[in-house]
């Protein structure tokens, strides 16, 4: 089990520069925006405008801060104004953004269609957690098997079970099994 801190992570432009992210973990290791099977980050959306395209990728997309926006999404019109709940849509479809009231923080899970896909939940209270998991608390704190995470900080578990239990609302990410030979790796 790694810990990784919040503190730790740099802002980093986003793949059309309309926008920062903060990269939380990534596989394989070292992957940058192009060559990642799956990767996980905290965006910070300040103003309206499109999102990246990822061609053959997936995104599980949680508002975490904010109000929430509008998208449109391959044409299609999608309402994201609750926080906590995971919206899933194609990574590579034209998508436009219009902010509700201000600023937004969305967390992000982004993977290859043709992958074995993550699993994205948001929980509070009490959890055991099989991995390989990556656990981010999101609102409060929370504990790991006793390491305890601030808002933001996050616990890579290649294996076996942990007990999470959040104060406040935190992402499980359910990976997929490991190849031979891969480490999953916090960035």
């Amino acid at each position: 089990m790694r810990t990784l801190r919040a503190a730790t992570r740099g802002a980093v432009p986003w793949k059309n520069g309309g926008g920062v992210t903060r990269n939380i973990a990534a596989h394989p290791e070292g992957a940058g925006t192009v060559d990642f099977e799956w990767r996980v980050s905290l965006a910070e959306v300040g103003a309206d405008g499109p999102f990246s395209g990822f061609p053959g990728v997936d995104r599980v997309l949680t508002v975490v801060e904010g109000a929430g926006m509008d998208l449109t999404v391959g044409g299609q019109r999608r309402l994201v104004d609750e926080r906590f709940v995971p919206q899933h849509f194609p990574g590579d479809a034209a998508t436009d953004c219009r902010l509700l009231a201000g600023p937004v923080v969305n967390f992000n899970v982004m993977f290859r269609r043709d992958r074995p896909a993550p699993a994205v939940a948001v929980v509070r209270g009490t959890l055991t957690v099989t991995g390989p998991a990556l656990v981010v608390a999101l609102d409060a704190p929370a504990q790991v098997d006793g390491v305890r995470l601030g808002r933001y900080d996050a616990v890579l578990a290649d294996e076996g079970a942990a007990v999470l239990r959040a104060e406040g609302h935190a992402a499980v990410v359910t990976l997929p099994p490991r190849e031979s030979g891969h480490r999953m790796s916090g960035i």
